[in-house]
């Protein structure tokens, strides 16, 4: 695929001549992981579209049935890690990150609404691209996780950030665990503003041209917020149980503890809980990264007084830590790579994992972060 057609964009003329501007992921087979091409045809774009006085709002989807976005492209980083080492940071490591918070961030602070259609599967990457729009849709095929447990990373793309602002301490359950979560509890936990029906986009869209646009972001956000609302009264019958909710109560207990390793322990405990899900979620942690787990800990702890901005700029640093110190690569191997599903982690147990080493992911390995004039030129909201 050229790099060309990685991404689909298209415009749509509503009917007082403002244009509903719209764009596809476009690599059904790898489940639209997101690719260095995609991110910057992405950023491009919608940096064109928030500057055109006549494009009123922004569509973000992905193709097939399958998947809004999977995640980052994690092959190509695995391939570029192990086939070029180079000192931390890696050259195309810097970048691919880079790249990808500064279109994380964009979307955060789009001046237009952007509505993302998070059909079914929606993990890490893809999660970055969803969490920061305005209109955040959901579906009941909605499959949404950040399971950087289970390769070696952390909850990134800005999971930092909305991890921290969940009910409770649920943020930090399923940074820890990498949970799924469907469409019911996205709702909850604050990833999702609508749940529609799978097949409801075209119709969407078609409503969408038929609205009257005007030129302003707030006055267009609420006409799409009264639209969104009608279709998604429709479909509130549609939804799966709901995970998380039920489960708040214990999840809370299992978390409340006051250090890393207690809350390591308790919820360890539950792998042979009555409820599959949360015994799921403690099977996760315990073949997870150890290294993941204190920094999923430590990044939720540091973030709590920071701005959108600082936080990616943070991530920045420990992803290219991660990079450098094997256990994604590792992690990427057992899971994608060779497929044996049996990950070497270094250090291999959490009671070995040294606060020195951890404090290490944070030293920044320049002078000034290739994100350093996020927030200049926008304004930040909570």
């Amino acid at each position: 695929m050229s790099a060309a057609d990685c991404v689909l964009f298209a415009e749509y003329t509503a009917a007082n001549g403002y244009r509903i501007a719209t764009a596809t992921l476009n690599s059904e087979r790898t489940l639209n992981a997101l690719t260095l091409e995609m991110i910057r045809a992405l950023s491009t774009q919608l940096a064109r579209w928030q500057d055109d006085p006549r494009v009123a709002l922004v569509v973000l989807s992905g193709s097939g049935e399958r998947a809004f976005c999977a995640g980052g492209d994690v092959r190509a980083l695995y391939r570029a890690l192990t086939e070029t080492p180079a000192p931390c940071p890696h050259p195309y490591a810097e970048t691919y990150f880079s790249e990808e918070y500064a279109l994380d961030y964009l979307i955060h602070t789009y001046r237009k609404p952007v509505l993302v259609w998070g059909r079914g599967i929606v993990m890490g990457g893809g999660l970055g691209l969803l969490a920061g729009a305005s209109h955040r849709v959901v579906t009941p095929s909605t499959r949404m996780a950040m399971p950087e447990v289970s390769i070696g990373l952390f909850p990134d793309v800005g999971g930092s950030w909305f991890l921290n602002r969940m009910p409770g301490r649920v943020g930090l359950f399923l940074g820890l665990t990498g949970a799924p979560l469907n469409a019911a509890d996205c709702l909850y936990v604050g990833l999702a503003d609508y749940a529609l029906e799978d097949g409801a986009l075209p119709g969407l869209m078609a409503a969408l041209c038929a609205c009257d646009w005007q030129d302003g972001a707030a006055a267009n956000g609420a006409q799409l917020d009264a639209l969104l609302q009608g279709m998604a009264d429709q479909a509130k019958e549609s939804l799966p149980p709901a995970q998380v909710e039920p489960h708040f109560a214990r999840i809370e207990a299992l978390t409340a503890y006051p250090t890393l390793a207690a809350v390591h322990e308790a919820v360890l405990g539950a792998q042979g809980d009555a409820s599959p899900w949360l015994a799921d979620a403690a099977g996760k942690l315990a073949a997870g990264c150890p290294t993941t787990a204190a920094l999923v800990w430590e990044t939720l702890r540091r973030a709590r007084e920071l701005s959108l901005a600082d936080v990616l700029r943070m991530e920045l640093v420990l992803a290219l830590r991660c990079c450098a110190n094997g256990n994604f690569s590792e992690g990427v191997r057992a899971l994608l790579v060779d497929k044996d599903n049996a990950p070497v982690w270094q250090p291999p147990t959490l009671d070995r994992v040294d606060p020195g080493w951890i404090a290490s992911h944070f030293e920044a390995p320049w002078p000034r972060s290739p994100l350093a004039a996020l927030g200049e030129r926008t304004k930040e909201t909570a």
